[in-house]
């Protein structure tokens, strides 16, 4: 769809939809399926192939690739939205903040937004020393060497210079009169920042002007629907006999870390007493007919290429993910211990803050074993993750409702 010109269709809920396209990049849901040009698939694949080696060497591919991933077409996208504001008008808009080429759009049209940061609070870099794709904590099973953290902040810090001046120059070609941006990955709204996280006392400082809004979780405030008949067979079948239920699930991309599935699930498996749902993505064979896994008894264990993740959990007493912000804060929400098993981005973060909150525990995945994971779940079936229920019950309130309370409250009418 043409965003300048085609209709604005409604969803079920009432709400309009008109696409804007801000990257080359594509995810629909499992990430190797998910058409792809040439250069995209290839740079996946590069992204899959480096968290074979650990962090420094993820995040280092993961930095050589901003502006392909983050800043695709700029002119493009400020052309598209102009004409979708002049054809809407609407009075001020919520923002991704990875979507850096809507942002800086609105920031060249001087239009009112709000910011939504949909990843790990410190995305938004406030100190001096502070940058994007570097980890603003780590937790011990996966901290760098010094040397390594050295290289992480000079890649970043280049990052950050180069980013900076893409978006000055944008600005000088659009926009000569308006203010210059600043630092490129802290451009966010002047009036608020929703942050999908719970405000921990830890967490870096929030941004200085806009109201920051910790909206905790994305569920709605009656909490997930409830699961499906074929997923309620699922799940009886499963806990037959008051046996606990363990999710596995790696998200989008790193569900073709087949590897790390099956050797989590064949832990949990030889040593706890639990069953184990796995989300395979494209790899539910791999992962099915791994040497760990070929003697696996079918009343224990169940792989699917998705799974209804808030569905489940409030049927499952732990969960194995790889530190997604949507599957940390909804694991809290529902109160389930996880082992965290990071492998890029902000996933050290959230692992980092899983651990320091008692809500979790982290390992390496590339050196995971079977006894180590199994060993680490059966602890947390044991209790020990004794900082996830009240940090569960403090976070339920909250929520995208309270959010959007807030943000109403903090945007300005337009002029």
């Amino acid at each position: 769809m043409d965003p300048a010109h085609g209709p604005c269709r409604r969803t079920s809920s009432g709400l309009g939809f008109t696409e804007l396209a801000v990257t080359r990049n594509a995810n629909h849901g499992i990430a190797e399926t998910t058409h792809q040009d040439r250069a995209e698939a290839d740079r996946l694949r590069e992204f899959l192939d480096a968290t074979h080696h650990g962090p420094t060497a993820t995040l280092l591919t993961q930095a050589r690739h901003p502006a392909d991933d983050m800043l695709a077409d700029p002119d493009r996208v400020l052309h598209d939205l102009a004409g979708l504001d002049e054809r809407l008008r609407p009075d001020w808009y919520l923002v991704d903040q990875l979507s850096y080429s809507a942002t800086l759009a609105l920031h060249c049209l001087d239009l009112p937004y709000a910011t939504f940061c949909p990843g790990h609070p410190s995305y938004l870099p406030t100190a001096p020393d502070a940058y994007f794709g570097l980890p603003y904590a780590w937790p011990d099973t996966l901290r760098p060497a010094s040397a390594d953290v050295d290289r992480l902040r000079s890649a970043a810090a280049a990052d950050d210079a180069a980013f900076t001046a893409a978006f000055e120059a944008v600005v000088r070609r659009h926009a000569p009169d308006r203010p210059a941006p600043g630092r490129a990955f802290a451009l966010c709204s002047p009036h608020a920042v929703v942050f999908n996280y719970p405000r921990l006392t830890w967490l870096p400082p929030a941004p200085t002007g806009p109201q920051a809004l910790y909206a905790g979780h994305l569920l709605p405030h009656s909490g997930p629907k409830p699961l499906d008949e074929r997923w309620q067979a699922v799940v009886a079948r499963l806990s037959a006999g008051g046996r606990p239920l363990v999710l596995v699930a790696l998200g989008t991309f790193l569900s073709a870390r087949h590897d790390v599935l099956a050797t989590a699930a064949a832990g949990v498996l030889r040593h706890t007493p639990a069953s184990v749902i796995v989300a395979a993505g494209e790899r539910v064979a791999a992962v099915t007919a791994h040497p760990l896994l070929r003697d696996a008894d079918p009343g224990r264990f169940h792989v699917a290429p998705a799974i209804p993740q808030q569905e489940l959990l409030p049927h499952t007493a732990a969960m194995v993910h790889h530190g997604g912000n949507n599957s940390f804060t909804e694991c809290l929400h529902a109160g389930v211990p996880a082992l965290v098993l990071p492998f890029s981005s902000d996933q050290f973060a959230i692992a980092h803050d899983a651990e320091r909150a008692a809500a979790g525990r982290c390992l390496a995945p590339n050196t995971l074993t079977s006894e180590t994971a199994g060993r680490a779940v059966a602890a947390l079936l044991a209790g020990r993750a004794h900082g996830t229920a009240a940090l569960s019950a403090s976070l339920r309130p909250h929520g995208p409702a309270r959010a959007a309370t807030g943000l109403l409250r903090c945007m300005p009418p337009r002029s």
